[in-house]
């Protein structure tokens, strides 16, 4: 049970959804789930949308009197009655919640800028020396940043974060805060979370309005905003589930002018369709944004740069920061990894220029079968000639791309019209895992198609 998707994909083979008090199993992973799930919805929009026209019909018709209750008369009656009990126990899908953020004053461009930074705590007992959380650290943050931080439990993320927020001074280096910071803290709240008041005293104590980006609002329908009814309104924050109680969270939070905002684990408890939207809220907040948490998926869809944790025995306290993802800080780490035995190798680890690491990555990517100090091949190299089987495979490469796409038009027909998802669910689903199968296979084949061609 996680809503952590890039776990779910990387582990899953099998998803089994509880919606609407009714469990349905799609094999795969979850970003084929997602694939069937919008295809089944789209169907499901279709056929709920023929069912409430035939019903308005009929209810305009059953108005209009009927002169004689023949049986023809009467057979319609109650196939009028059963449209309408079947339209009361439709159960609609759960609401999605309404993200605003108020920004706040506008800030300056400068949020932080760190130069040579260093930060210990005192020894403790039974050790002889302080202990190194930052080490060195050079780095300048502007207004717009998302900034994803990362290592493990105990690395120093939070004493890093107050650093850079002015609350901690280093030990040595120095830091600069830029002018009017506004910074609200996620992770703050959690500890000052009454449980004994009621949710609207909560969000606005002492006021039934509250002001967001300008504009006054009253409480109930904030939190309505965040899929809390009116009449839960005056319920206790300890009737709240976890996953309630974070939504409560970050109702508050958003309430709050802010143009700094930092969420440690802010996922914890959320659902998908919560995660999404905090994301795309979170990539359009104009203000600045520090992010610590362990769901990947939502790291990679937020943050433009990494903060990684990269110390070692030798490197106490070590901080780098990487342009872009957790995928490209990734990437960058093991290009560097690769890098570090063959500059040590040459004896030049110390002194070898970095432009000159940065021509040698080049070389190696460009010419991967050479050794990194051979200079690339020129780009007029003769093309090689195709191995016989290689051949045989370019031969067949046009009828299985023109199988595969006739595989596919048939499947879509089958599903356009959504009967299947009612006669025959399970088929419908395999079904439509195929079609996306036959997507990635077609994908392959062309890419491959052009290779060889």
């Amino acid at each position: 049970i996680s809503h952590d998707r890039a776990f779910l994909d990387a582990v899953a083979t099998r998803i089994v959804e509880l919606d609407r008090g009714k469990l349905t199993g799609y094999p795969g992973n979850f970003a084929a789930y997602v694939l069937q799930k919008a295809e089944q919805m789209a169907q499901e929009a279709v056929i709920f949308a023929k069912a409430d026209k035939l019903l308005a019909q009929e209810e305009v018709w059953i108005r209009k009197g009927v002169e004689a209750r023949r049986t023809r008369a009467t057979a319609r009656i109650n196939r009028l009655g059963e449209l309408r009990t079947n339209h009361a126990e439709r159960r609609n899908a759960l609401g999605r919640v309404k993200l605003d953020l108020d920004i706040g004053e506008r800030g300056g461009k400068l949020v932080s800028e760190l130069t040579d930074a260093c930060l210990a705590f005192p020894a403790t007992l039974g050790s002889g020396h302080p202990k190194t959380i930052v080490r060195d650290f050079t780095a300048t943050i502007m207004r717009g940043d998302k900034i994803g931080i990362l290592g493990p439990n105990g690395a120093g993320k939070t004493t890093l974060l107050k650093m850079i927020l002015g609350e901690l001074q280093p030990d040595s280096g120095k830091v600069r805060q830029g002018a009017n910071l506004q910074v609200a803290y996620f992770d703050q709240m959690r500890d000052k979370l009454n449980l004994d008041a009621t949710l609207e005293d909560f969000i606005s104590p002492g006021s039934e309005w509250i002001e967001i980006n300008g504009q006054r609002k009253h409480v109930k329908s904030y939190l309505s905003d965040f899929l809390f009814s009116p009449a839960r309104a005056g319920s206790p924050v300890r009737s709240l589930s976890g996953g309630e109680r974070n939504r409560l969270l970050l109702a508050r939070l958003f309430a709050r002018p802010a143009n700094v905002l930092v969420l440690d684990e802010p996922t914890n408890d959320l659902d998908i369709d919560t995660l999404e939207l905090l994301e795309e809220m979170l990539q359009d907040y104009a203000g600045t944004v520090f992010l610590v948490s362990h769901d990947r998926a939502f790291v990679d869809n937020v943050v433009t740069s990494i903060i990684a944790w990269e110390a070692t025995p030798s490197q106490p306290g070590f901080w780098r920061e990487y342009e872009g993802s957790v995928q490209d800080w990734l990437t960058q780490r093991a290009r560097s990894a690769q890098l570090a035995p063959s500059a040590k190798n040459n004896g030049k680890s110390d002194l070898q220029p970095k432009q000159n690491l940065l021509n040698q990555l080049s070389q190696t990517e460009q010419a991967a079968a050479k050794d990194a100090s051979v200079d690339a091949a020129p780009a007029t190299t003769p093309r090689k000639k195709l191995s016989y089987k290689e051949q045989r495979e370019l031969d067949t490469l046009p009828e299985r791309i023109k199988a595969l796409e006739s595989e596919q038009k048939t499947l879509q027909g089958q599903l356009a019209d959504g009967k299947l998802y009612v006669t025959d669910n399970a088929k419908a689903l395999q079904l439509a895992q195929r079609e996306a199968a036959i997507e990635t296979e077609l994908l392959q084949a062309l890419e491959r198609w052009e290779v060889l061609g």
